[in-house]
């Protein structure tokens, strides 16, 4: 049987591995875990939360405005032509054409000037969003802290859309910071939103994660929302392949199934009865990954993690 302090360990190592970016930047309120049994407990969440499929929050950069025109525009469109209402970085809630014009003044002529039409982007427009039955108001406090946590030096509005399929809130945050630094979000960013997103969901009783794909076993290319207005109206001219085949993204899946295992076997020699169903949850969520059921994945992409199974106290033995 593998003891308890030995389980800590392995859930940490490849646990961290599946779930964290070795390059991620902590933004939160919450106190950091350092001891190793709330580290592995935090890890087992994440696995119960991926195993049993709970709902992925979505964080998207929609666009950004390369000069004030375009802002006040987008401003027009997530208010509704002010008639919704639109909430600042300060907590000022307002509505109406004329509190949208004013909040425009207020971007333009404060600090660095916005001029109406530019080069380089002033502003990113971002979607917070979650699936159909979400209570629209937790998801607009949890998009506030967000973004208090993420933007807290930034001009940011926010806007709360939930007359549509899935609630959602549209935030758009000023490019330069009151210090005149400057965001860039990379890819690495984007991921560490959905975690604090996700995170100030659970802190309020939703279900949810944000995993990444490769911990998924997806390797589906997903469309920029230009690439998806484009396809609308049947205006763009070339298609990227469905599925992500690069070196990078091939590495990233094999090291997330190799986790996977090691994880799986670390619980189905646990003496906690609990720890062994996991581990046959956890065989039968890599089972079913899209890379492992579709033919177009290579099989060298696939090393095999069922389980020789033999009906014992230690219940199913992972294979070496």
């Amino acid at each position: 049987m593998t003891s308890n302090t030995h389980l800590d360990g392995v859930l940490i190592e490849w646990g961290e591995r599946l779930f964290y970016r070795s390059n991620r930047i902590v933004k939160s309120h919450t106190p950091r875990l350092l001891s190793m049994p709330d580290r592995a407990a935090a890890i087992r969440g994440r696995i119960e939360a991926t195993v049993r499929r709970a709902p992925q929050v979505m964080v998207k950069v929609t666009g950004g405005g390369r000069g004030m025109a375009a802002i006040a525009a987008h401003f027009r469109y997530i208010t509704k032509n002010g008639r919704l209402d639109i909430e600042d970085d300060r907590g000022v809630v307002e509505r109406g054409k004329d509190a949208v014009r004013e909040i425009e003044r207020q971007w333009q002529l404060g600090g660095a000037r916005i001029e109406r039409e530019g080069q380089r982007r002033e502003a990113f427009n971002i979607m917070l969003s979650m699936p159909r039955g979400t209570d629209p108001l937790t998801v607009q406090r949890a998009a506030r802290e967000f973004a208090k946590i993420e933007f807290a030096d930034h001009r940011y509005v926010m806007v709360l859309h939930n007359h549509q399929a899935n609630p959602h809130v549209h935030l758009s945050v000023k490019a330069e910071s009151k210090q005149g630094r400057r965001l860039n979000p990379r890819k690495a960013d984007l991921q560490r939103w959905r975690e604090v997103f996700a995170e100030r969901l659970r802190e309020r009783g939703v279900d949810v994660e944000a995993t990444r794909q490769a911990t998924r076993g997806e390797f589906r290319n997903r469309d920029s929302l230009w690439q998806v207005k484009a396809k609308e109206t049947d205006r763009l001219q070339s298609r990227r392949p469905s599925g992500k085949a690069g070196i990078a993204a091939r590495h990233s899946r094999e090291g997330a199934l190799q986790a996977w295992k090691h994880i799986g076997w670390a619980l189905a020699h646990s003496d906690s009865l609990d720890d062994r169903k996991l581990a046959r949850k956890i065989i039968d969520f890599v089972k079913d990954m899209p890379m492992l059921r579709t033919a177009r994945a290579p099989a060298r992409e696939a090393p095999r993690v069922e389980p020789h199974v033999e009906r014992t106290r230690a219940g199913p033995e992972w294979e070496r």
